[in-house]
């Protein structure tokens, strides 16, 4: 049966929703308890020391997963030109998660539309080198219609689902059809609004006809401005009905 995987950007545990959890050390042990994903976004930022994520790796139980997200020196600064080199050095520092690293999530800025030639090299360079998942969050119209969605298509790269969406049908999964990944950043307030419990129940109902379809789906919430990721998490997870996870000591 495919795999639901459901967390946050990040694994903060705020001090309202602690006693949802088993107490575990560390944080991310805690975390891991009673969500089996989390999206790492200090990767964007700045490199990390490969021993800091085979220590993050080890500390999780089998089943869990991780998404990272691809630097900005990749997705911002070049703009998706000439990084082989930069693709190269990203990949060797995440390689000691193994299959923990189980997605990569391309995050391109908002005015980056969308040049075929540049794309399709970049995203074939990295289909290549990288056997898990990729999704790919566009934030220009550009890349919301039927050109792009074939590109994707061919290169393996699902588009994301993001809400709010930044294009007509943004809301949806695009792309390659062998991953959804709903990406979830609060609306109407971004990265602040507490999602309500219809939309979790039409999350929740997506995500099940992804499994019956045998295609694998992750949820990520990413309000994680007023503490509303974690609860929308686990309210999510119990309507999926994951059972908790043993506590890795």
């Amino acid at each position: 049966m495919s795999r639901i995987f459901i967390g946050t950007a990040g694994w903060a545990l705020p001090r309202l929703h602690r006693d949802r959890f088993p107490e575990a050390t560390p944080n991310l042990a805690r975390y891991a308890t009673r969500l089996n994903a989390a999206e790492i976004n200090s990767t964007f930022y700045r490199p990390h020391q490969p021993a800091t994520l085979l220590k993050w790796a080890g500390t999780v139980p089998p089943g869990f997963r991780f998404s990272l997200k691809v630097p900005k020196a990749i997705t911002h600064d070049a703009r998706l030109v000439g990084t082989r080199s930069l693709v190269e050095a990203f990949l060797a520092e995440i390689e000691p998660m193994g299959g923990k690293a189980a997605c990569l999530l391309v995050q391109l800025p908002p005015k980056l539309e969308l040049d075929k030639r540049v794309a399709r090299n970049f995203l074939a360079h990295l289909r290549e080198r990288f056997g898990g998942h990729i999704v790919i969050e566009p934030r220009h119209a550009s890349w919301f219609g039927a050109d792009a969605d074939g590109l994707l298509e061919r290169a393996g790269v699902a588009r994301v689902a993001a809400d709010p969406p930044r294009a007509p049908h943004g809301g949806e999964p695009g792309g390659w059809g062998g991953v959804a990944y709903y990406r979830l950043h609060g609306s109407p307030r971004v990265y602040f609004s507490c999602y309500e419990s219809d939309f979790l129940d039409s999350i929740a109902a997506k995500l099940r006809a992804h499994r019956k379809a045998g295609v694998p789906a992750w949820c990520i919430f990413d309000n994680t401005g007023s503490s509303s990721a974690c609860p929308n998490a686990l309210d999510l997870t119990e309507r999926i009905g994951h059972p908790p996870t043993r506590v890795r000591r």
